[in-house]
């Protein structure tokens, strides 16, 4: 206890004082963090450079920890989100929810399912059943309402508009968009980010940038993109990091990373313990995105 007082206490005294000349702060002098470990603080550009050479490896190393720490904390929820309606966990089956153009909101098949009976039972207008917008009547209007959120700025509208010119082959324009979408921090954006880089489509082939788009996705609640990561892991040989990215994807609910778990267990290579949990934690998250119009829409949906 009182060595954990007693390294507090030193690093308190550290960042207090130029990790080069040990100039304390004042008002006079303010110091600025180096912005690699977050450990240690500088008065000058100049101190920062002459002291390079001495905390290279320890800025090296913490960078490291602090960037694992961050890749490696589980998300609260997949990258889908939660219905904006029933509230409830997105399915990451994407023929589970449809994006609606007029508001770029993600509506689970349950309550489209719902609302739509509504209107055919009421013989109401067909409208947004988030925004109440009138429904599209034709392609070229649901296009029109996608560049209009995308005027506004939104990542979803982007990220649409972006696939859209995946499918027609104009690569250059799926970077534009995609690019722009995982600036404003989507985390579906950077895992396309990553599939351009590592096809060398619209942009030349970066596999650097590859990882840090793949990272970044996984790090919003990308199953399949931390999934990807962990398969890189496992042809690196870090079985030890490969597994932990495909439990925690497997706490999000992704079959093929519970899957891989499995096989590491199998192997030898994961606990019972961690097995189970990865396990019960994969089934919770399917559940909770059951609901009893979920289950009424997909039953429809195979008629």
């Amino acid at each position: 206890m009182s060595t954990n007082l007693e390294e507090q206490a030193a690093n308190m005294m550290i960042m207090m004082c130029c990790a080069s000349c040990g100039t304390a702060e004042d008002d006079d002098i303010k110091l600025k963090t180096c912005t690699a470990c977050k450990s240690v603080r500088y008065c000058s550009v100049k101190c920062q450079k002459e002291h390079r050479s001495q905390h290279k490896r320890a800025c090296k190393k913490r960078a490291a920890e602090l960037h694992d720490e961050i890749l490696f904390k589980q998300p609260k929820s997949s990258h889908e989100g939660d219905c904006p309606i029933c509230c409830l966990p997105i399915s990451l089956d994407k023929t589970k929810s449809t994006m609606m153009t007029c508001c770029s909101k993600i509506i689970c098949e349950g309550c489209e399912y719902s609302y739509h009976l509504r209107i055919s039972e009421e013989k109401l207008e067909s409208t947004c059943p988030f925004c109440r917008h009138p429904a599209p009547e034709s392609e070229e209007e649901e296009i029109n309402n996608v560049m209009k959120r995308v005027k506004a700025n939104d990542p979803v509208a982007m990220l649409q508009l972006g696939l859209q010119r995946h499918e027609a082959g104009d690569y250059d324009g799926t970077f534009r968009y995609v690019m722009k979408a995982a600036e404003l921090g989507d985390a579906g954006a950077h895992y396309h980010l990553s599939c351009l880089f590592g096809e060398g489509k619209g942009v030349e082939n970066d596999r650097k940038k590859e990882v840090y788009h793949l990272e970044q996705a996984a790090i919003g609640g990308h199953p399949i993109a931390r999934y990807n990561i962990g398969i890189e892991e496992e042809e690196n040989g870090r079985m030890d990091r490969a597994n932990k990215h495909w439990i925690i994807a497997a706490a999000l609910g992704h079959d093929g990373s519970l899957d891989a778990v499995k096989d590491s267990f199998r192997g030898g290579l994961v606990t019972k313990e961690d097995f189970a949990a990865a396990l019960r934690a994969h089934q919770a998250a399917v559940e909770a995105t059951k609901s009893p119009q979920r289950e009424a829409a997909e039953e429809a949906r195979k008629e």
